[in-house]
């Protein structure tokens, strides 16, 4: 059925259902970092370390899961993605059985590489659809950071204790199940196979790179990036930043929850607008609401200023992230894909992780108002870098 909607398409919707089960461990993973590493780290100077193994992770793997995709397809990926995240829940709950902060960090690797493995559903999505409903099936794709938002951490709450009185166990034990339920609706879906190419070589795999210089594919990868970077520049210390205000945690815990709202409740409609406006406007809206995000944040520092900048970094962040993939998926041809989309993947992965590490020392340095100012800063250059790529010729 190329021609119809999404909501005809039973390898599309199976691949919904996978990504919203799967994505539920998100959050899970967030609450887990922190915790598990402070109560195993043998000094708490160590207890963000299986967090922070876990991004490097998502760096290091993005890569080779694009090329194993290409290779033996979108399927066979997603299976051994799913195979990591039990591997890693289960070195989770023996990690606590044992006493093992080394195993812990074990178990946040693979769970990392795991976490960055799912984040090619979006482009998956895209492979099962026409092309006229690609914007709408990559924005719906996202939609199940939502409801990951609010299931995750109930699913959480109902597990930690279930392996007491061992704690935290039982939730490393919920996100094996989790990742199990997933590969269901996952191994009834029919998922286009890879184009049959002969082995390329790794020079060969360089020399493909060069499509990265063509004008699309680098306004692309670079809108993503940013988009990926700013919205973890200005979230991560967010907190922080609220608790040093005088607000409390439930008020900061509040204002991010509400981020999340922003980030994901868009996903219902970003794909329709694309589809009727086109995806540069989408996207470079997307980039200015950032801007916007950036200047509130700068204006105050009341919980009204937190509330505004941070929903509109969560909706900047959808509409550039989004427009970003659908502009990546309609500027590499199929065998261009696996290297395009892994090199992409990589990209995003290394700008977040400096960012996010750069604006928690910039944060506790300097303050919000300076990190708020910074971020404007990066995003003005950016917006003129993307000025002056749409101003040359192609």
């Amino acid at each position: 059925m190329p021609g119809a909607p999404i909501s005809q398409q039973g390898n599309y919707l199976g691949l919904l259902a996978a990504n919203t089960i799967l994505g539920t461990s998100m959050p899970m993973l967030i609450i887990l970092g922190g915790l598990a590493g402070l109560m195993l780290a043998p000094s708490t100077a160590l207890a963000t370390l299986p967090a922070s193994l876990q991004a490097l992770a998502g760096l290091l793997a993005a890569a080779p899961f694009s090329l194993l995709m290409g290779k033996r397809g979108r399927k066979t990926g997603f299976v051994v993605g799913i195979i990591c995240a039990v591997i890693g829940a289960l070195l989770g709950v023996y990690a606590f059985y044992a006493g093992s902060f080394l195993l812990l960090c074990i178990a946040h690797l693979a769970l990392g590489a795991a976490s960055t493995c799912f984040q090619y559903f979006r482009f998956a999505a895209a492979e099962v659809v026409s092309p006229a409903w690609q914007p709408v099936a990559i924005s719906l794709m996202l939609t199940s950071g939502l409801i990951a938002a609010f299931v995750g951490p109930q699913v959480f709450i109902f597990a930690k204790d279930a392996l007491a009185p061992i704690p935290l166990a039982g939730a490393y034990a919920a996100l094996a199940v989790l990742s199990v339920v997933g590969l269901i609706p996952l191994a009834l879906t029919r998922l286009p196979m890879p184009a049959s190419t002969a082995a390329q070589s790794l020079r060969d795999r360089i020399a493909s790179l060069k499509v990265l210089n063509r004008k699309p594919v680098r306004l692309a990868v670079g809108l993503g990036a940013v988009s990926q970077g700013i919205m973890m520049f200005l979230m991560v210390p967010t907190p922080l930043a609220m608790i040093g205000c005088g607000f409390s945690e439930a008020v900061a815990g509040d204002v991010i929850r509400w981020h999340v709202v922003a980030m994901f409740a868009p996903s219902f409609f970003t794909g329709f607008l694309i589809k009727r406006f086109g995806v540069n406007p989408i996207a470079y809206l997307g980039l200015a609401l950032l801007i916007a995000a950036s200047i509130a944040a700068l204006l105050g520092l009341t919980s009204l200023h937190f509330y505004g900048a941070l929903i509109l970094l969560g909706v900047g962040w959808n509409f550039g992230f989004i427009g970003a993939t659908t502009m990546l998926a309609n500027a590499v041809a199929e065998d261009e894909k696996a290297v395009v989309q892994g090199a992409n993947d990589t990209m995003i992965a290394l700008v977040s992780t400096l960012c996010a590490f750069a604006a928690g020392a910039l944060v506790a340095g300097f303050g919000w108002v300076i990190l708020a100012a910074a971020s404007l800063a990066l995003l003005l250059g950016a917006s003129a870098l993307f000025a002056q790529e749409l101003r040359k010729t192609a």
